[in-house]
């Protein structure tokens, strides 16, 4: 195995389990090299993620509520405490009420609508200002996000209006800090079979549709997340900045079933 992530840093947000898409790609990470601090909200997600953290060696973990400003503080003064730079981001973050990720979208409610902006977009905003300072050398964010940013998706509801912000969000951070040698990009893969994913209405529909229709009649699993991921953390992307990759088994690129399912 290379190692393409030898003596790089970075914060990994939004591992809840050994499926979630942010620990398919810190595994990745960690294969090549890569040094981690992983964050998790409250105490039953630290006894799922500290023990996942331990497993790649050593384990630097942290509390940090994305809209809480002093959990953040406190979250940015350890990092720089223990390591005194960061070198990448894995923002793995995103939140939506249960109960509007099915039906019409038109009902979202206003409490919800900010929430769901609040946490799947703004923290991006948010943490890549408290990250840069820490990144005098350069670096690399990436965010996750979906096809339903850019087309309707059944059930995406208020998620599809967040991560199109998210991916707007990505490209003028992007430019924002480019000067400073800062690379910010989006990986969207296609559905997957993680705790999040499960929340969304159709979730089990969704995910056979679309492997049954995409180019390679197949959805993308974690290793092929964590691939493209090293490809945009690594300096193998290092002229590759707002971009959004598709991992879905080519999906996005389809605008019809295949003959064999019309």
């Amino acid at each position: 195995m290379t190692q393409l992530m030898a003596g790089k840093r970075g914060l990994v947000l939004g591992v809840a389990n050994d499926k979630s898409i942010a620990w398919g790609i810190a595994r990745t990470l960690a294969e090549h090299g890569a040094e981690m601090c992983f964050t998790y909200q409250g105490e039953a997600f630290g006894k799922r993620v500290e023990p996942l953290a331990a497993s790649l060696g050593d384990p630097f973990c942290l509390d940090c509520d994305v809209t809480d400003e002093a959990s953040l503080d406190r979250v940015f003064a350890a990092i720089e405490a223990k390591w005194g730079k960061l070198d990448f981001i894995v923002h793995a973050i995103a939140y939506s009420a249960k109960e509007e990720l099915t039906g019409r979208f038109v009902n979202t409610t206003r409490a919800n609508f900010l929430n769901s902006l609040d946490i799947s977009c703004y923290s991006l905003i948010d943490i890549s200002r408290r990250a840069a300072p820490l990144m005098s050398e350069g670096g690399s964010i990436i965010t996750l996000s979906f096809l339903g940013a850019q087309r309707v998706t059944p059930n995406y509801n208020v998620m599809g209006v967040a991560k199109a912000a998210l991916e707007s969000t990505v490209r003028y951070l992007a430019n924002d800090l480019g000067p400073d040698g800062i690379r910010v990009n989006a990986v969207s893969p296609g559905p997957m079979r993680t705790l999040a994913g499960a929340a969304i209405g159709g979730a089990r529909k969704v995910y056979r549709t679309t492997e049954a229709n995409s180019p390679l009649r197949a959805n993308a699993d974690l290793a092929h997340v964590g691939g493209a991921a090293l490809y945009m953390l690594s300096d193998l992307g290092g002229s590759t900045t707002g971009e959004v990759l598709f991992v879905d088994g080519g999906y996005h690129a389809t605008g019809m079933a295949q003959p064999e399912n019309l």
